[in-house]
């Protein structure tokens, strides 16, 4: 993990009315993502081997997600180890590797290569070879010596409920004819907790990694008829957590593994009292400081140095005095350009004035001399300079203002016929009729403007007039119209979105404008002048680039435009509307204070962008109930099953026909497996099973000492026993009567219900 530490500092970010009412929060609590969970090398027990006897078995908890194996003799076992094998050729020692267990995550490679042993989200084994892996590995572990591939020491084995007669005969064949196993006895592992933990009548509830199975039992004998199964587990539960974080943060930086989300599952998700109530009200500002859990994923921040307060005014001070120095640069260079213009004025005013009594021709020469055309031309730049001059010294120099207003130009040129006209008074001429459209335009724009105030002017006078009259009518008007700018607005915020994917309507149109323009005719050829192309005669056929460049409805102005008009609408009702208040405007339900999505994927403090940390960060808030409640409400998930409480009250009331069987199997609800060990699981299903049950049904809910370890215990314990030996099916009659052959005991499974 590369994390390096930096400064973080949030009084950049903008804080609105709302946020400063919040109490202080205490410092976020953080939690780790899991690493890797290769453990390196291990110590292997050898003394295991030369303690047993041929009669001691080994006992193997094949279970999908850990193989647990040892001794019969042991009180826990010896090896445990994820059932997934990583194999791949080395090119450097040109030898084919196995990687088995926790060493399968060894690194990049092995982690690429790892196979798993079983079905997907099941406890029926689906790759042979991975599990012929895991056993030689565990009778490696376990230090069998395996002279001439014979183990010499009988076996005990978990299976599923109601396991596939192929895969059990695919592992006895397995045993017997790859290990030499001299006898083999295969056991439900739930069966062998419930007896480890001295059950005799009770309903065993099983939440494994794959699956949960419900099984009544009656003095010691498990009744197989009536077991049921609920498809779903931590298997599921992980894979349901995963699903609902790529959804929740579909461009999260970091990589979600099954490992990692297997752990959130167990670390932090815990079964609810009452999903319904708490689900709404989990996300309340009150207290999801607590309820929020922040994981961390591995990330690297830029070191940002901080710099003394001394430093910070130096830098200050240098760059106050340099915007000083350049603004005396400026002034110095507009005073000299100022004087320029004023000797150049007094020159020109004195050309002007030896032009008066001089003949054409010399007024010609002096006029070439300073490349002038006529004296309209020198007249003109004499006024041009004497108002830049004017304006200099009143911006620049602060002389005193002299405000005129412009004066109407004269055009005389355009009163005089053209045949009157020599080729440069006709110049002159066109000249003077463009400056006089200008100037035309100018007063046209200037009289609009006016006509526009007006118009405001009169309709705000007619607004607070309507107002005062008819206040409610006025509000109902100032309403629709906060509705229809707010509607304006998503919509326009839906097209931008829309721009963005391919096969949207939005971008579809774009395309077809694009093609239009590159020919409006596809099929035909363009004659040479015949078809005149008056692209742009009009003023709206520049809009199609707007079009093109952003989609419709993308004017900046108008965007501005529907801001500005949503904030004075919303300011008006502010005024005089009394049930609108400052929490009903946009800006505050857009702040992150008041918003649900925000402490849904943030949480109860504000969000940087630009952080690193943060944006590496996933946040459980309402998935800690939402996963477990899986198993009481398999529904949520699309699972077309009953839960366990509805299962077990089936099974109580319709399963079993003897009142005493059923007072039984309610005094002791036994709960087994990794699934079950969420925090108040236990206090749901007996809380639950009251709801459903009738009054005087006595219920009695257990939890085994160890969920997870009990069953090999269990089966430790029972391969111990002098009449297991009765259940075991040797080699010999494995010979004689095939490999589908088993024989029935009360912890296993049944050939027929």
């Amino acid at each position: 993990m590369t994390i390096i530490s930096t400064r973080y500092t949030d009084a950049g970010l903008s804080r609105s009315r709302f946020e400063r009412r919040l109490s202080p929060k205490p410092p976020t609590r953080i939690w780790h993502a899991a690493e890797s969970p290769f453990r390196g090398v291990q110590p292997l027990p050898s003394d295991g081997y030369a303690q047993s006897s041929g009669s001691t078995a080994i006992v193997i908890d094949n279970g999908a997600s850990l193989l647990r194996a040892g001794w019969a003799f042991d009180k826990s076992p010896r090896v445990m180890f994820p059932a997934t094998v990583a194999r791949y050729r080395d090119r450097k020692i040109n030898k084919t590797v196995s990687y088995v267990g926790y060493n399968a995550f060894a690194d990049a490679t092995t982690r690429g290569q790892i196979r798993n042993a079983f079905e997907p989200g099941s406890s029926i084994v689906g790759n042979w070879d991975v599990m012929e892996g895991l056993l030689d590995y565990t009778f490696v572990s376990l230090g069998v010596s395996g002279q001439d591939g014979v183990i010499g020491r009988p076996i005990v084995m978990t299976e599923p409920v109601a396991n596939l007669a192929y895969s059990r005969k695919t592992m006895t064949e397995l045993l017997f004819e790859c290990y030499s196993a001299p006898s083999i006895a295969y056991g439900i592992d739930s069966l062998f907790s419930y007896r480890f933990n001295k059950g005799r009548s009770g309903l065993v509830v099983s939440s494994s990694h794959t699956a949960t199975h419900l099984i009544p039992v009656l003095d010691s004998k498990p009744v197989m008829s009536n077991a049921t199964r609920l498809n779903w587990g931590g298997f599921q539960g992980a894979d349901y957590l995963f699903k609902l974080l790529k959804l929740k943060y579909p461009t999260f930086p970091g990589k979600l593994t099954d490992y990692q989300t297997e752990e959130m599952v167990r670390e932090h998700c815990y079964v609810s009292h009452n999903f319904d109530r708490e689900m709404s009200t989990f996300l309340d500002w009150s207290g999801l400081e607590d309820r929020d859990h922040v994981i961390q994923y591995p990330f690297t921040e830029q070191v940002v140095v901080e710099k003394s307060e001394e430093e910070l005014a130096r830098i200050a001070e240098r760059k106050r005095e340099g915007g000083r120095r350049l603004q005396e640069q400026a002034a110095k260079m507009r005073l000299e350009k100022l004087i320029r213009k004023e000797q150049t004025l007094d020159y020109y005013k004195d050309l002007q004035q030896r032009l008066t009594n001089q003949t054409k021709k010399e007024i010609k020469r002096l006029l070439d001399e300073d490349e002038f055309k006529d004296e309209s031309q020198l007249e003109k730049t004499i006024q041009d300079l004497e108002k830049s001059i004017r304006r200099a010294r009143n911006k620049d120099v602060g002389g005193p203002e002299n405000p005129e207003d412009e004066a109407e130009p004269t055009f005389p040129l355009l009163e005089v016929a053209d045949e009157d006209l020599d080729e440069a008074g006709l110049k002159e001429k066109r000249h003077q009729r463009l400056m006089k459209s200008g100037y035309e335009a100018r007063v046209r724009a200037k009289a609009e403007k006016e006509l526009e105030r007006a118009r405001i002017a009169e309709e705000e006078r007619q607004d607070n007039q309507r107002r005062e009259t008819d206040l409610q009518s006025w509000l109902e008007e100032r309403r629709a119209a906060r509705q229809t700018l707010l509607q304006r607005i998503k919509e326009r915020d839906r097209l931008k979105a829309d721009l963005g994917n391919r096969k949207s309507l939005a971008s579809q149109m774009r395309m077809k404008t694009l093609a239009n323009l590159a020919s409006d005719q596809p099929g035909k050829k363009r004659r040479r002048g015949g078809d005149d192309d008056n692209f742009g005669a009009n003023d709206d056929d520049w809009g199609v680039y707007r079009t093109v460049a952003m989609g419709e409805h993308s004017d900046d102005e108008e965007e501005e435009d529907l801001g500005a008009g949503l904030k004075g609408v919303e300011a008006q009702l502010l005024k005089y509307d009394p049930s609108f208040n400052e929490s009903n405007t946009l800006e505050a339900q857009s702040d992150w204070t008041q918003s649900l999505i925000h402490a849904f994927l943030r949480g109860p403090r504000p969000f940087d962008p630009e952080s690193q940390q943060e944006a590496h960060q996933i946040h459980l808030n309402v998935e800690r109930i939402r996963v477990p409640e899986i198993v009481f409400q398999p529904s949520i998930a699309g699972l077309d099953q009953a839960g366990i409480v509805d299962i077990a009250a089936d099974i109580t009331n319709h399963g079993l026909a003897n009142a005493q069987d059923r007072i039984s199997v309610l005094g002791h609800i036994f709960l087994t497996g990794g699934n079950t060990m969420f925090a108040g699981f236990d206090e749901r299903l007996r809380r639950e099973l009251r709801a459903v049950l009738p009054v005087e049904a006595p219920i009695n809910v257990q939890r085994a000492n160890d969920p997870i370890l009990d069953a090999w215990r269990g089966a430790a314990q029972w391969a111990s026993a002098p009449k297991s030996s009765q259940c075991f099916v040797t080699k010999e009659e494995y010979q004689e009567k095939g490999s589908e052959y088993m024989k029935e005991h009360n912890l296993g499974n049944a050939v027929a219900l």
